[in-house]
């Protein structure tokens, strides 16, 4: 089998050719473009030796040669952010807009309200037809005819990656797999007029799958599937060829560099008769302006290094090549070091120096993971990072995250002053990428900033914001349970549909980008911490939001009454308050907390069965099965509750807001009765809890005051004071 060369862009606008001559890599051609290259992809009416890049509204083909012999301005709205391309097909799609074209010629659009992640498209010689396929960021596939909407397809998971079942869809050519934002690998055929899930495979990266790739990686006929994750990890899986539909891949290889993995592709590229993946990550070389590429490669390694006598000795060829790359790294530190000289002596000269802000490229994310309820805040960069500092105007939980190889320092703040959180990570040498876990807590608006100081000359800071937002801990869904206890807060006023888009979008994740088009909109919310529903139907001058949680209408009336008292427009609201939604959130918190608080009793007994097991070690054979299940899992045990501070905190919290706004809708303010709650909560008796709540608040004792549907909701403000 011959070597193939390989095709490399980066977001620097360039594009490199390399091939490899038995030691060492060639490049063999170098293109540069003067804008970034937002995708690549290879194609060709019979063999796919033509490279295609899109920049900007612009789509360029090259030969393997690098020729130009197109250059096609797609006249896109918006910048091309993805692209496939099939024999005379191409299809492109920006932040919201889907274009597809034949021959150059224009063949239809498509507008979507949500934000597209990828496109593809079925192959037309086993469908018959063109059948286009989004990834859309309201967890769906949206499937088009003629460049109009046909189905979609409900996922449960963000899409971001879609690749065809073996490269060719499989044996029907209707078999299409995609990747999710938390690290799920799924099985879908998309059918005449739906689409039918086959398996789903959690990942432990908990990470969002980037980029795939179907390569036989084993010489064994089969082709194995390749999964890069944005935490640097890469997977490699066996598939049953026969079986693939109803059985789920199986795990044979993982590798992870600590970089976000932009690129995975299979090939035989360094030594001929050695299948090889090679990987393209985030990070950017500054000597060549490329990301950097490595390859893993099944070649074995010990027949070039023996061990005779306790001495190494390894083969004439890898000598050369380690001859050759500490060359090269000399030669790049004596460039660095001269081109630093050169740059200090022209800022402290006396003929008017001058200075240059460094610029570097950031690659952030802020990703509320639905397993736990925390938000993922992952912040990459192209050098090695110095310091990064955390701030926070609001109040959030800092989780522990085993990953971080930096040192953490809190300082003190002061809430009086809009200052929750200010936390310093200093970064081990060579560290690119950190991972930040942060749990919020719902009511709350406002704004994390993280500064980031890599390690360069000038020293020079980066900020970026990460809006916290009123029920930050929900996420879209498409099941609505009509058979809840709901409360129901009905709105009418003079406002556009446009407008309570806006409110909504202020308040709730994962809104749409666009107002919906038709002028009416419905959807539906899940709060990852309780499962509880939120479902929102709006029109022009009325909404009606619908929740099984009371906290969460009140939380959604202040915000929209503050949206609409900015704008001026008056709101008429009528809430509908279900006594019988308490009980039910109740009895979806229970499990939280009898679980957490089982955890914890575990934990505290750890060191005295440890200390018993000292002295006795044959005691494990006398111990209750809980006693012997503690012992066993001590560490993992410990493991668990460190990554929860707080938690239980958060837990009487929700329940304290949810006993607030019990009463609040009867007009009475119940705050003065949170210690006698907060005395219930601690006997731990779920009952008893439930008689303090069902008992009046006047047969409570205490003061009681006529309270005021309008006013504020300061949601867990009290939170502390517990």
């Amino acid at each position: 089998m011959n070597l193939l060369s390989l095709v490399i862009a980066n977001r620097e606008g360039n594009i490199q050719i390399v091939g490899w001559n038995k030691v060492e890599a060639v490049y063999q051609c170098k293109i540069p473009l003067s804008q970034a290259i937002s995708a690549l992809q290879l194609g060709g009416a019979v063999a796919k030796d033509k490279i295609f890049v899109a920049a900007g509204n612009i789509v360029r083909g090259f030969t393997k040669k690098g020729k130009l012999f197109l250059e096609f301005d797609t006249n896109l709205a918006e910048p091309i952010k993805c692209m496939h391309v099939m024999g005379g097909h191409l299809l492109v799609a920006g932040m919201n807009v889907f274009s597809q074209y034949e021959d150059c010629q224009d063949a239809g659009y498509y507008v979507s309200d949500d934000e597209i992640t990828s496109v593809i498209a079925l192959p037309i010689e086993k469908v018959r037809k063109l059948m286009p396929i989004l990834a859309c960021t309201d967890r769906t596939l949206k499937v088009l005819n003629s460049a109009q909407l046909d189905f979609s397809v409900n996922i449960d998971g963000i899409p971001t990656c879609l690749h065809l079942m073996f490269g060719d869809g499989g044996e029907l050519g209707t078999d299409l797999l995609y990747g999710t934002s938390d690290g799920k690998l799924c099985l879908i055929s998309i059918l005449s007029s739906e689409g039918y899930l086959r398996w789903t495979l959690e990942s432990d990266a908990n990470a969002g799958v980037t980029c795939m790739d179907f390569f036989d990686l084993t010489s064994d006929g089969n082709k194995e599937l390749i999964t890069g994750f944005d935490d640097g990890t890469i997977h490699v899986y066996a598939i049953d060829p026969e079986n693939y539909q109803s059985v789920s891949p199986r795990l044979i290889f993982s590798h992870c560099c600590n970089e976000s993995i932009t690129g995975v592709q299979g090939g035989i590229f360094g030594h001929d008769g050695f299948e090889e993946v090679i990987v393209v990550t985030y990070s950017v070389m500054v000597s060549a302006l490329l990301g950097w590429v490595f390859g893993l490669t099944t070649e074995t390694t010990d027949k070039k290094i023996r061990v005779d006598d306790g001495n190494f000795s390894i083969s004439e060829d890898t000598r050369q090549k380690l001859i050759r790359l500490k060359n090269e790294i000399e030669e790049l530190q004596a460039k660095v070091v001269q081109e630093r000289d050169k740059y200090q002596s022209a800022t402290q000269g006396n003929q008017g120096g001058y200075s240059a802000v460094p610029v570097f490229a950031m690659n952030e994310k802020f990703v509320l993971n639905r397993e736990d309820a925390s938000y993922l805040l992952t912040l990459e960069v192209e050098s090695p990072i110095d310091t990064i500092l955390i701030q926070s105007d609001v109040p959030v939980d800092l989780l522990d995250v085993e990953k971080n190889a930096a040192v953490v320092s809190f300082s003190q703040c002061d809430p009086d002053s809009g200052n929750y959180l200010l936390v310093t990570f200093r970064c081990q040498a060579n560290t690119t990428r950190i991972e930040v876990r942060l749990r919020t807590i719902e009511g709350q608006q406002g704004t994390i900033q993280a500064y980031v100081t890599p390690r360069i000359q000038p020293k020079s800071c980066q900020v970026r914001s990460f809006t916290i937002k009123p029920l930050s801990l929900h996420v879209r869904c498409h099941a609505f349970d009509p058979n809840r206890p709901y409360n129901t807060l009905q709105l009418k006023g003079h406002f556009s549909v446009a407008e309570m888009h806006s409110w909504l979008s202020n308040c709730i994740p994962e809104m749409p980008e666009r107002a919906p088009a038709s002028g009416e909109a419905n959807l539906t919310f899940v709060s990852s911490f309780l499962d509880t529903l939120l479902h929102c139907a709006y029109s022009k001058g009325e909404a009606e939001f619908k929740s099984d949680n009371v906290s969460t209408i009140s939380i959604l009336k202040d915000c929209i009454s503050k949206e609409a008292t900015k704008k001026k427009i008056q709101l008429e609201i009528d809430c509908d308050f279900n006594e019988e939604s308490v009980l039910h959130t109740l009895q979806l918190i229970r499990p939280k907390l009898d679980g957490f608080l089982t955890l914890s009793k575990q934990v505290s007994l750890i060191d005295v069965l440890k200390e018993i097991q000292a002295h006795d070690p044959d005691v494990a054979n006398v111990l209750t099965p809980e006693y012997r299940h503690i012992l066993t899992n001590a560490d993992k045990l410990r493991a668990t509750h460190k990554r929860q501070p707080s938690y239980l905190d958060r837990l009487y919290g929700m329940i304290t807001d949810l006993y607030i706004d019990k009463h609040k809708y009867n007009g009475i303010n119940v705050k003065s009765k949170v210690p006698m709650l907060m005395e219930v909560l601690d006997r731990h008796d779920f009952n008893v809890l439930v008689d303090f709540f069902q008992t009046p608040a006047h047969a409570l004792g205490g003061p009681g005051s006529a309270h005021s549907h309008h006013s504020h909701h300061h949601h867990n403000q009290h939170l502390g004071s517990y």
